[in-house]
């Protein structure tokens, strides 16, 4: 197992090596001129010079580049153009707050998922898992977060529109989670029908094995045989849930700025706005890390659970 993961490790360096050259490219050659957007078209020279020698824009790309990652690797990501502080002061409130909106949506995608799929594979009440689940997977994020916010915020004013806390409320958890529940569900849509068409499938193929017969044979309960073959399904859902983990953390961006969500997603569409591009350069980087962090994770999980994995 320590073998294994010192593989995993080594592969995972030079994949975020490459996730930082391409974040740093992409977000360098867009266009447009940050001097401009932060200082107006009409600044004087003397300032725009001053600021294109704080950016390092003078610099060729490549020591641009260099520069960065050096610091970078440090954890100094440089300071944001825009607000006038760190980088990082900035990301970690911001990611704080993707993560906890993240998890409550992969609760939703895990219980969700599950039970959707193991109704489908079990045959009662197949056809309904399955529309449910393709319904899910082809409802676009967009549409359905405004109908959320339409029908429950608006309408009925059962939940809140945006936002973490209300200006008036005590703060405290249930306060928070009131405001979690429709980007949460919003967010949990997608990745929860994907979850139990690939969960259906793998416990299907298990149920109908000769693992299930024999249980079957030996007298056992058709809840302790549903109990064995999910255990022998769990490899695909740990799989699919991994990467719709994953998924989740890359794919909030429109919910947070949808619900007002004071997260990663609409601290980097702020900073694009403003064209602010240490605090883009480095809200992408985290994003990115965090994404190959998460497969690290699944792959080790994956290999606890199935040892023919690590060879």
């Amino acid at each position: 197992m320590t073998r294994f993961l010192l593989r995993r490790l080594l592969l995972a360096v030079p994949t975020v090596l490459g996730v930082t050259v391409v974040v740093f490219a992409t977000v360098a050659l867009v266009p447009g001129d940050p001097v401009t957007a932060f200082l107006g078209p009409g600044a004087p020279p003397e300032a725009r010079a001053e600021l294109a020698r704080r950016l390092g824009l003078e610099e060729p790309l490549p020591v641009r580049y260099l520069s960065w990652l050096g610091h970078a690797a440090t954890g100094d990501l440089g300071t944001s153009v825009s607000a006038q502080r760190p980088v990082t002061d900035l990301l970690l409130p911001a990611l704080g707050q993707t993560l906890t909106l993240t998890a409550a949506a992969f609760v939703l995608v895990l219980v969700g998922g599950v039970l959707l799929g193991a109704i489908g594979a079990r045959g009662a009440g197949g056809r309904l898992s399955g529309a449910l689940s393709t319904l899910a997977v082809s409802a676009p994020q967009y549409s359905v977060a405004l109908v959320l916010i339409a029908v429950l915020s608006v309408q009925l004013r059962w939940l809140p529109a945006g936002g973490t806390h209300d200006a008036f409320g005590d703060g405290g958890p249930a306060d928070l989670l009131r405001h979690l529940v429709l980007p949460a569900v919003a967010s949990a849509l997608v990745p929860l029908g994907l979850t139990a068409r690939v969960f259906r499938t793998a416990l299907g193929t298990v149920l109908a094995g000769e693992l299930a017969d024999g249980l079957r044979a030996r007298g056992l309960s058709r809840a302790a045989v549903l109990r064995h073959c999910v255990h022998n399904a769990s490899p695909a859902l740990l799989t699919i849930g991994g990467l719709q983990l994953a998924y989740l953390l890359e794919g909030v961006v429109f919910v947070e700025t949808l619900f007002a969500w004071p997260g990663l997603g609409r601290l980097l569409y702020d900073a694009l706005s403003a064209r602010d591009l240490p605090l883009v350069q480095g809200g992408v980087l985290v994003v990115a890390v965090a994404f190959v962090g998460v497969n690290l994770l699944v792959d080790a999980a994956h290999a606890l659970i199935d040892p023919r994995v690590r060879s």
